[in-house]
């Protein structure tokens, strides 16, 4: 696949570094120079210094044959031009983008099917509010991460002394908390991760990785039921530090 990407940052050059891997045809445009030899004496790409939004600079990258372009440059409209110009001009078939400022973001009239042409947008700080807003409506987690659009939530949970379930088995969670469906995924114990079964006993300390289904109105604080409640007092200093969205 050839793909060209505009940017040599860091988003930019780790990009680049993945998929080189894959044995895809790589361009990357930037405009410091220096950067751009740097990543090519590393990884075995194509450089162009130039502007990235410049007709004649995506044509030199190849982007007549291009089958995908990816903007992560630091300007939010450097990056929407290019796939504007991308697509009006090289009918590039995909077009990702990364726009920081949510005064974009928030107008979807923007990049609706007659707005700029992106197939895709990465939204930095947005993915930041979503993680904190998803921490904060579930007291005590360590970690909330959304799948198929947050139809299915796996949250981790630390159990600590005074909760309610400790000493008592991963198979009395669901009396406990009958009205969430949920299932434990993976136990930590000593940083060594653990397969769950059912006759294991939950202690203080043991961390816990649980899917769930969101649940319904009256539990909605958490979809593992409200941990401040089956699992003892929230430790809010795990709350700060897993998120390195760049």
């Amino acid at each position: 696949m050839k793909i060209i990407i505009l940017g040599a940052g860091q988003v930019g050059s780790a990009v680049a570094e993945n998929l080189s891997s894959e044995k895809n045809d790589i361009t990357v445009i930037d405009l410091d120079a220096e950067r751009l030899r740097e990543l090519s004496d590393r990884i075995d790409i194509g450089t162009i210094v130039g502007h990235g939004s410049y007709p004649n600079i995506l044509a030199e990258a190849g982007a007549e044959e291009a089958d995908m372009l990816i903007a992560v440059t630091s300007s939010d409209e450097v990056n929407m031009v290019a796939c504007q110009i991308a697509h009006v001009l090289f009918r590039t078939p995909t077009k990702i983008a990364r726009i920081r400022s949510s005064r974009y973001t928030r107008n979807d009239a923007l990049f609706d099917k007659t707005g700029i042409a992106i197939d895709v947008i990465i939204s930095p700080e947005q993915l930041v509010t979503d993680y904190i807003h998803r921490l904060i409506s579930h007291p005590g987690a360590l970690q909330v991460v959304n799948f198929a659009e947050g139809k299915v939530q796996l949250v981790a949970v630390k159990a600590l002394h005074g909760g309610p379930l400790i000493g008592k088995r991963l198979s009395d969670l669901r009396e406990h908390i009958p009205s969430v469906d949920t299932r434990v995924a993976a136990i930590y114990r000593r940083s060594r991760a653990i397969v769950p079964i059912s006759l294991h006993g939950i202690m203080p300390n043991l961390q816990m990785w649980k899917k769930s289904v969101p649940c319904l109105r009256h539990c909605k604080r958490s979809a593992i039921g409200a941990p401040t409640q089956w699992m003892g007092r929230p430790n809010w200093k795990n709350t700060k530090k897993r998120c390195n969205v760049n």
